[in-house]
């Protein structure tokens, strides 16, 4: 790689400071949104006007708000600013954590779930990630803020138990209005400001695209998988506590030394499925494999309920195939969109995510409250049984990941021009160059594209 090239590359220290810190401010908000999931089943018992699916609508509430609000407060940031946006959302989720606090009743928390929720800042905070990091680093950026995600939803399985040992369900409300809090002063003073607010293809929802993202069938397999895939997750949140207490016999305070080795080695275990999914191209099977796995984790916590170590091997499977399935996802996703809609691919792949929240916990009750433990696994197996049969008519992916260059502002032509030479380039499987913008969007293959090459065409941001 030629001088050129390597400074490209290179993180500077306003994007690493910009990377890190956004990350915390999103792990901190979704840390807020998990802490409950391992213990509000068993707390909300002791609620005024309680009922299964009651219960499911507190978990899940939040899925809702936050599949209606985060594109459109997206699209707000582009006009107004990102800052501001991401900060009245930490401000409403503070209050809804607050809320759902000082409530005694079923529905007082499922208000303040749904408040949490409306803090939609998870386009926002992408959008400001691609304002403060150069096309090339972006993945880069994008991929700390990632891993952020998962590191919370873990940290949460672990803590969630401890947590309500100590200070109960409502102290763990408390602390995620404390923790919101935290992320807004992160936000005035250790986030950088942006240079210039623009909408990035890439990472952002554009109003032109969503018709043609939404007539994609393999994508629409895709944004239906993340939504049962988080359905299941949050259904399984109301019976898996229960059943560790009623059936398995673990004491409550002690859930969490379940969580923790089952959680640990779920992240080890996934990691050679990922080496073999996207080294040895085998992206299709491994995903069609985490599907059976996790429908198969739903049958064993049926037939392994009686033991701890029986049901341990269950939900160690199903968080080694839910870990894995989330990883492949966004791959996928990034895969199959047209290369300047990636961004609109992502928002619809994100709602629909958040509305599987929402259907699992709504859902989930009800099952609950009529078909009892076991007809919420069932249910759940079912949804597995049904995301498998819909996978295996998805078309193979292609190994692109995306590639930016800052091209600068073109004529027309010039953009066109610029558009055929870049196709034509070795390990180029798209490009498309938006003359207007300056940016040339690109699928490239990494095992046979020269990045250096393709350094070539940038130009430096004025």
């Amino acid at each position: 790689m030629n001088k050129k090239a390597q400074q490209l590359h290179r993180l500077t220290a306003i994007e690493i400071k910009a990377a890190f810190s956004l990350a915390g401010i999103f792990s901190l908000r979704m840390l807020g949104l998990f802490l409950i999931l391992p213990v509000f089943a068993i707390y909300a018992e002791q609620l005024a006007g309680v009922t299964p699916l009651l219960i499911g609508v507190a978990i899940g509430a939040y899925g809702l708000t936050q599949a209606l609000l985060q594109i459109p407060f997206g699209m707000l940031s582009d006009r107004i600013g990102r800052k501001p946006v991401i900060i009245a959302g930490l401000i409403v989720f503070c209050i809804g954590s607050a809320v759902a606090a000082s409530s005694d009743s079923i529905w007082g928390v499922i208000a303040g779930r749904a408040l949490q929720g409306s803090g939609a800042i998870a386009a926002a905070v992408m959008a400001l990630a691609a304002d403060l990091t150069r096309e090339q680093n972006r993945t880069k950026a994008m991929a700390v803020i990632g891993m952020s995600i998962g590191l919370a939803f873990a940290v949460s399985l672990v803590l969630g138990p401890l947590l309500n040992v100590w200070i109960g369900v409502p102290g763990i409300f408390w602390l995620t209005s404390l923790l919101a809090i935290l992320g807004i002063m992160v936000v005035v003073f250790l986030v950088p400001d942006p240079g210039k607010t623009s909408t990035h293809r890439d990472t952002s929802p554009v109003s032109d695209q969503f018709s043609r993202v939404l007539r994609a069938g393999d994508l629409l397999r895709l944004d239906l998988g993340i939504l049962l895939l988080h359905m299941m997750l949050t259904a399984v949140f109301i019976a898996v506590p229960l059943t560790l207490r009623d059936i398995t016999g673990i004491p409550v305070e002690k859930h969490w030394m379940i969580y923790l080795p089952v959680v640990l080695l779920a992240m080890v275990l996934m990691v050679p499925f990922i080496v073999i999914a996207e080294k040895r191209r085998k992206m299709k099977q491994v995903f069609l494999l985490a599907i059976l796995a996790i429908g198969m984790a739903q049958v064993g916590f049926i037939l392994l309920n009686s033991t701890l170590v029986g049901f341990g091997l269950a939900l160690l499977l199903f968080f080694t195939a839910f870990n894995l399935l989330e990883a492949s996802l966004p791959s996928l996703i990034s895969k199959m969109a047209p290369v300047e809609s990636k961004g609109t691919a992502m928002g619809v792949y994100s709602t629909s995510q958040f509305v599987g929240a929402f259907l699992g916990g709504t859902v989930g009750g009800w099952v609950y409250g009529h078909y009892h433990l076991v007809g919420v696994f069932i249910f759940g197996a079912l949804a597995a049984l049904l995301w498998f049969v819909l996978a295996m008519g998805m078309t193979p992916p292609g190994y692109f990941s995306s590639y930016l260059i800052n091209v600068g502002i073109l004529d027309p032509m010039s953009a066109s021009q610029l558009q055929a030479t870049l196709s034509n380039m070795p390990g180029v499987g798209e490009a498309v160059v938006m003359a207007e913008e300056g940016i040339a969007y690109l699928k490239v293959d990494a095992q046979a594209v020269d990045f250096a090459l393709l350094d070539e065409f940038s130009v430096a941001e004025t």
